[in-house]
């Protein structure tokens, strides 16, 4: 009977030596995760379980994965430890799932060419891992960081992520439950002998920030477009860009109809890859009645950040047959620059009218339009 196989992507790290979500850093704009799923998917693999981190993980990563084309990705809750979100994702497989190779989301640079040949030693013997042998000198230091031995290294081993099992011994091990760091270890300490695949050098653990250089994620830019319009109508506050406006009607809308703020918010989610405004702050929710919209956009920069993306420049249109705008930009520059993160000097505001053109020119709404710059990393 040939083997059923689904992957397992542990991806539910606090990310601390890294500094930010490492799972979603843009390797030249695509987020490493990503990059791992469609390595994992090139090498044949169609069940896909991935386990995030509790408290809101699964919404952005899921947002991020259903843009690129992997909506169909299983994702679990994870547990405290590496150990425990991979058991949580086991032990959520479909029943008729023979095979399982588990694949960190944080080394997105491992081949298909080396995930199906883990796989094929998994097939073959039941139990397989990527690894590196240690060429360097080894030595082990006390508490002051001097030498106390030099151990051989004829026969190390680095480990490395693919790793494949049959699903019978993979789930055995982890009911175990001995501490371990990778699941190799786990299989071997059941008695299983785990056979040792060649891995590749380039399939490093993302870790510290400048695991991220070799790739150019700090160099990335992405470019984000955003519009919105709003019905002018009696009775209601004029605020744009954050900034309260005195005139005669205001902009009709859920929250306070902030046209400039929702135009840069879809801009900013868009050049992130996250959607749109209106998936993540739905205009028929009623915590949103009446929101603030800079908050709004100060959040969906937030969300930006966690995907590794920050703010770089803004350029920013606004279409108002009446007011007049132009002693307002200043402060609506001021506003948005301080959500954003960026100088001023990056915030361009620009007003203009309809010439009396259509429902714009005829005063019966605002409309605005913006384009944004990010940059991969952080501020």
């Amino acid at each position: 009977m040939s083997a059923t196989w689904a992957a397992v992507v542990p991806a539910a790290g606090s990310s601390r030596r890294m500094g930010r979500d490492k799972i979603l850093a843009p390797l030249q704009g695509v987020p490493a995760v990503v990059r791992t799923l469609s390595a994992l998917r090139s090498a044949g693999v169609r069940h896909l379980m991935v386990g995030v981190r509790p408290a809101g993980g699964s919404d952005v990563v899921g947002a991020v994965l259903a843009d690129h084309g992997f909506g169909d990705a299983c994702l679990v809750e994870g547990g405290e430890t590496r150990a425990a979100t991979v058991a949580r994702c086991v032990e959520r497989l479909a029943r008729g799932v023979t095979h399982v190779v588990v694949h960190d989301g944080a080394r997105p640079f491992a081949t298909p060419d080396l995930i199906a040949r883990v796989m094929a030693a998994g097939e073959a013997d039941g139990a397989a891992c990527a690894a590196l042998p240690v060429v360097d000198a080894l030595h082990r230091s006390d508490a002051e960081g001097r030498i106390v031995a030099s151990p051989a290294r004829e026969g190390l081993w680095r480990a490395q992520t693919p790793q494949a099992f049959r699903r019978d011994l993979l789930e055995s091990a982890h009911r175990r439950g001995a501490a371990a760091a990778d699941d190799a270890t786990l299989v071997a300490a059941s008695g299983w002998p785990v056979r040792l695949v060649r891995g590749e050098e380039a399939n490093v653990k993302l870790t510290f920030p400048e695991d991220l250089r070799p790739a150019g994620a700090g160099t990335a830019t992405a470019v984000g477009f955003g519009a919105d319009v709003h019905r002018l109508v009696e009775g209601r506050p004029l605020v744009l860009g954050g900034v309260r406006i005195p005139w005669e009607r205001g902009l009709l809308g859920h929250s306070d109809a902030d046209v400039l703020c929702h135009a840069l918010a879809d801009a900013v989610l868009g050049a992130a890859g996250l959607g749109d405004i209106g998936q993540h702050f739905p205009p028929d929710d009623p915590a949103y009645a009446g929101a603030d919209s800079l908050e709004l956009l100060r959040r969906c920069r937030e969300l930006a950040y966690e995907a590794g993306w920050r703010p770089l420049q803004a350029d920013c249109l606004i279409t108002a047959q009446r007011p007049r705008l132009a002693p307002h930009v200043s402060a609506m520059r001021q506003a948005l620059a301080g959500v954003l993160g960026t100088p001023v000097a990056r915030v361009n505001v620009k007003a203009g009218t309809a010439e009396g053109l259509g429902a714009l020119g005829r005063e019966e709404g605002i409309a605005a339009q913006a384009v944004v710059l990010l940059g991969a990393g952080s501020a």
